[in-house]
């Protein structure tokens, strides 16, 4: 192949993708005109060039027109470059024109670009949602615990969609409502027997505040009895006070037995010495017969004294036996 058929090759191909090109973008151009949408033919061809869908573009401006909202193919291709869900943003202002919602395209594609599903809230606005809280648990003043369960219908806030908080918020609010209105009941029976009253204290604290939904109603859905919370701590407080009595117990019987042990340890001591001194009584004797200073008939007197004491102490103890058993008879 030469030189020449390459090049003719190349131009037959050239031309081909321009025919397709302007035969797409004159078809499209076609059906925006007999639709009364209009868009110029070079304006579809330079969408591609600018990596803008022609037919995206074509078709949300005629969904527009034929809802009677009048749209900017600039406004169009320059929210689909910043990342928007064009077709969403016209679906959402048709259908906040047809509800009679003030909502601008400005407006719908600020709460697009903030990643809010606009023609969701548009929806919720006219037919509001019922979110339902998870089973909140609370104790009234008399130590009972209950759990509740509120149903929550909102409806979509256009104004706050951008910068509003979701729908965790509404939740977190409404749960610490719950608790705080069963926790300052003086009884748990207040509670059971008018439930509403939690649901007309929790809605008159305004808490939607700041987020992108306003609060409708509060129902509550169910309320059940949990468990006897005071009754248990009270049995926890008795159980460590009972384990702190006998900790202090223990530790006084221990005091105890140390000062036991260390009078005993003294009393061996004072044994100790006695022997030790006994010890030195025969030795001392023996001074006494080498200098002179005791005889034996002393010695021999020293021990007669010494078995009379003993002979008297033990007809004395005799005597207080014969008195107790003679005691024990008569009794």
């Amino acid at each position: 192949m030469t030189i020449s058929n390459i090049g003719m090759l190349v131009l037959g191909v050239a031309v081909l993708v321009l025919v397709y090109f302007v035969w797409s973008a004159l078809a499209l151009w076609i059906q925006a005109l007999v639709s009364g949408a209009r868009i110029g033919l070079l304006s579809i061809i330079f969408m591609r060039f600018r990596k803008v869908p022609p037919q995206m573009v074509v078709e949300a401006k005629i969904m527009g027109v034929k809802a009677g909202i009048d749209l900017s193919t600039d406004n169009l291709e320059s929210h689909y470059l910043a990342g928007g869900n064009v077709l969403r943003v016209v679906q959402s202002l048709i259908a906040a024109d047809k509800a009679n919602i003030e909502l601008v395209f400005n407006q719908s594609a600020a709460i697009d670009l903030a990643g809010r599903n606009v023609l969701e809230a548009v929806q919720m606005s006219v037919n509001p949602k019922v979110i339902e809280t998870p089973n909140v648990t609370a104790m009234a003043k008399d130590g009972i615990q209950l759990k509740a369960i509120a149903l929550i219908t909102v409806r979509a806030n256009i104004d706050r969609l951008v910068g509003g908080a979701g729908e965790e918020t509404i939740l977190a609010r409404v749960g610490e409502g719950i608790v705080s209105t069963i926790g300052s009941a003086i009884s748990h029976k207040s509670v059971l027997e008018n439930p509403d009253m939690i649901s007309k204290t929790v809605l008159a604290k305004g808490l939607d505040a700041g987020t992108a939904y306003e609060i409708l109603s509060i129902d509550i859905a169910d309320v059940d009895v949990g468990k006897n919370i005071g009754a248990e701590l009270e049995t926890d407080r008795a159980e460590a006070d009972k384990k702190i009595a006998q900790a202090k117990a223990e530790e006084r019987r221990a005091m105890a037995f140390a000062v036991e042990q260390e009078m005993t340890a003294r009393v061996q001591e004072m044994q100790a010495k006695v022997v030790e001194a006994e010890a030195q009584v025969p030795l001392a004797m023996a001074e006494a017969f080498r200098s002179g200073n005791l005889g034996v008939m002393d010695y021999y007197k020293m021990k007669n004294i010494v078995a009379d004491t003993k002979m008297r102490s033990a007809i004395g103890g005799e005597d207080e036996t014969e008195r107790s058993c003679d005691d024990d008879k008569k009794n």
